[in-house]
């Protein structure tokens, strides 16, 4: 769990290129107290914003990432990254970032960034941890961060 004072604590999370894309859904109060991870989808749709503290950090990551369009709707099923969820390409597609001015990576997650709450009603139908579960899927975002992006995860407060 942790707490954002202020919209420009949460800015700061966000590497200093992303900030300018960055918008807070209409009627959000701060502070903000967030229990595993922030996500939140843009209004038009197409960038999905995720904020989270890596295992043993104090200061929160965020990163912007952009909904490419997907060339085939088909109906086949596709698996989440992060949280192993399966579901049609409405459901679970690409999301990419940039890594500097000329690369970019992506990673095939849920659209919406919702996989705490879909670990969460199938963990507690097996009978399992959902913190484990919880756990794991922000030692996944961290990993991407860090090897994907190259972000610094340190444990220093902002």
């Amino acid at each position: 769990m942790f707490r954002i004072e202020t919209e420009k604590e949460l800015l700061n999370a966000f590497r200093s290129r992303d900030r300018k894309h960055v918008e807070l859904p209409k009627g959000t109060r701060l502070p903000l107290f967030v229990r595993d991870y922030l996500a939140w989808v843009d209004p038009y749709g197409v960038r999905v914003f995720l904020v989270f503290t890596a295992p043993g950090s104090k200061r929160p990551t965020g990163i912007t990432f952009r909904r490419d369009q997907q060339g085939d709707k088909a109906l086949a099923l596709r698996v989440c990254d992060w949280c192993r969820s399966s579901g049609s390409a409405d459901q679970i597609g690409l999301l990419t970032t940039d890594v500097d001015a000329k690369r970019r990576v992506g990673v095939n997650l849920c659209l919406d960034l919702r996989c705490n709450e879909k670990l969460e009603a199938t963990t507690n139908m097996a009978g399992g941890s959902v913190l484990d579960e919880n756990k794991q899927l922000i030692e996944r975002m961290a990993r991407f961060a860090s090897e994907a992006l190259g972000m610094e995860l340190g444990s220093e407060a902002s």
